[in-house]
């Protein structure tokens, strides 16, 4: 008798598989494959003309796809138990170890998650400019235009605070009565013409106005200012009548007044000061005295000859002045205009000059004028009594609520002397 013949490693794989081929024939047979979907193979009647070798690797195949996917169903069922031991699928004949399950719900799209953004925890500084030069170049001059402007301001301001401008205004308001607006005109033009020395013109300033409004008070008051302020040799005040009375001797006047012009000039030019004149009575100024003094305000006069400052005073164009309040007692602006009009065709003269009208007085003007006479004089002012002698006064017709003095104050002193 031959021996039994031992069993060899391939006898062994072969009887295991045809085992495992049996037990997924008995499944089958039980419904195995629970209600998974199967994928569709061919019929067997395709694979006749195969050889039987290929055949039974294609039934292989086919069984183990079978059992693999009911241990992962079953691995699925049973994950959900505590103490489950892990099902893992056996790695021989994996010929679609990387094909994905067949399944037969369409897969579910993944939602994208958004990317959160976190702040730094490190402040990132701005890039630091570089500083060019140029604008420390342009720092520094802008300091050193500052600082000029300034010290020019302030030497403006000290050659003002040497004529005291700000004293004479106060005077003027205390003592000339009802002529605020042509004191206000009349203390602007001093003050823009002060704040320098240097000038390429005189300053030329015509006060008119009717008898008794104040205009040759105004010329005392402001030669007496700039005398003050300036020195005696430097103010100079001319009256028509008492220098140049007879019109036969103008042409001597007029070389008399420019003679001593030419004096108080360059006397100013040496102390670096602006003389004033004061030429009370334009209207007895006889033709060649007016030649004289146009031809000192031309520009291409010396220096000396621009640093200067002349007060005209007159009565000339009372009439419009007196008109033109009556007709329009709440328009003064438009007085200068046209009472500038007029003098330009007197003479050429009043062309280049600035023109400062004085109104007519109202009767309260007048009331102050008494009380300021009688004060100096030493009299009580009583009230009642200067309104009585304020009453006899003759006054124009009303116009606006507004009773005008037609002989101003002139009367005033008079009246106080027979007290």
């Amino acid at each position: 008798m031959r021996p039994p013949r031992q069993m060899t490693d391939q006898d062994s794989s072969l009887s295991s598989s045809h085992t495992e081929e049996e037990e997924e024939e008995t499944m089958e047979e039980d419904g195995g494959g629970g209600g998974g979907c199967r994928p569709m193979m061919a019929p067997a009647a395709s694979l006749l003309g195969v050889s039987s070798t290929l055949h039974a690797v294609i039934r292989i195949k086919q069984k183990y796809q079978a059992l693999k996917k009911r241990r992962q169903e079953m691995a699925l069922a049973m994950g959900g138990l505590p103490g489950a031991p892990a099902r893992t699928s056996p790695k021989i004949f994996t010929f679609d170890a990387a094909a994905a399950p067949v399944s037969c719900f369409p897969p579910r799209k993944k939602k994208r998650k958004r990317r959160v953004l976190y702040p730094y925890r490190r402040r990132r500084k701005a890039p630091r400019e570089e500083q060019s030069p140029a604008e420390f170049c342009l720092y520094l001059l802008s300091a050193i235009l500052f600082v000029q402007v300034y010290n020019a301001i302030e030497n403006l301001d000290d050659h003002v605070i040497r004529y005291d401008l700000e004293g004479l205004e106060k005077t003027l308001r205390r003592e000339v009565f009802g002529q605020q607006g042509a004191v206000e005109a009349l203390t602007w033009h001093l003050k823009d013409f002060l704040s320098t020395y240097v000038h390429n013109r005189p300053l030329v300033l015509s006060v008119h106005g009717p008898s008794g409004v104040g205009k040759s008070h105004l010329g005392r008051l402001l030669a007496g200012h700039f005398r003050s302020v300036v020195g005696e040799a430097l103010v100079l005040q001319y009256f028509a009548l008492h220098h140049c009375p007879l019109e036969a001797e103008a042409p001597r006047c007029a070389q008399q007044l420019l003679s001593l012009v030419s004096e108080a000039v360059e006397l100013g030019e040496r102390e670096e000061k602006i003389p004033l004149f004061v030429l009370d009575e334009a209207e007895h100024m006889h033709g060649q005295i007016l030649d004289a003094l146009l031809g000192l305000l031309a520009p291409s006069q010396a220096n000396q000859f621009l640093n200067a400052v002349y007060v005209i005073l007159g009565n000339l164009g009372h009439e419009r002045i007196t008109r033109h309040l009556l007709r329009n007692a709440s328009s003064h602006e438009l007085l200068a205009p046209e009472l500038r009009r007029h003098l330009e065709g007197r003479h050429p003269l009043w062309a280049e000059v600035n023109v400062v009208p004085l109104g007519l007085l109202e009767r309260s003007h007048v009331t102050e004028c008494f009380l300021d006479e009688m004060s100096r004089e030493g009299f009580y002012p009583d009230r009642s009594h200067m309104e009585q002698l304020a009453a006899e006064m003759e006054y124009y017709p009303a116009v606006g609520g507004r009773e005008y003095a037609v002989t101003g104050c002139k009367q005033v002193v008079a009246k106080v002397n027979l007290l």
